[in-house]
């Protein structure tokens, strides 16, 4: 069983940045985040497999948000730069330890999730 830790959130004015962290307990292969804002379903932000070689992101997220990991630490960062009111909702690490990366985006591939982060982005 793996455990994830999420870190990082917190409040920032629009334009403003935040890095997100997510540490596990334990070794795996592909990791995500997702993203649950209030009365709306959970919806996928990004994903990278283990080396770093592929990533997928959220078209309403690309060229803002980058995703990146220490698999030293079994560590991922989420970076959110450029963050608008419409970025604000609780978000979710999610991993799994499945060899199969089909683009991280369907929560059904993650076994391990973690409890979420805050994120507020005042306008």
């Amino acid at each position: 069983q793996v455990q994830l830790v999420e870190s990082g959130g917190g409040l920032v004015q629009a334009g403003g940045s935040l890095r997100l962290s997510c540490a596990a307990s334990g070794r795996t292969l592909v990791m995500g985040w997702f993203r649950q804002a209030p009365g709306k379903a959970r919806e996928f932000v990004s994903s990278i497999i283990r080396n770093g070689g592929r990533t997928n992101y959220a078209n309403s997220v690309k060229g803002r948000f980058t995703i990146s990991r220490d698999n030293a630490k079994n560590t991922v960062y989420l970076q959110m730069n450029s963050l608008k009111a419409e970025d604000t909702a609780v978000y979710y690490c999610a991993a799994t330890s499945s060899v199969f990366y089909s683009g991280g985006a369907n929560p059904s591939e993650y076994e391990y999730w973690g409890q979420g982060t805050q994120v507020t982005v005042s306008s």
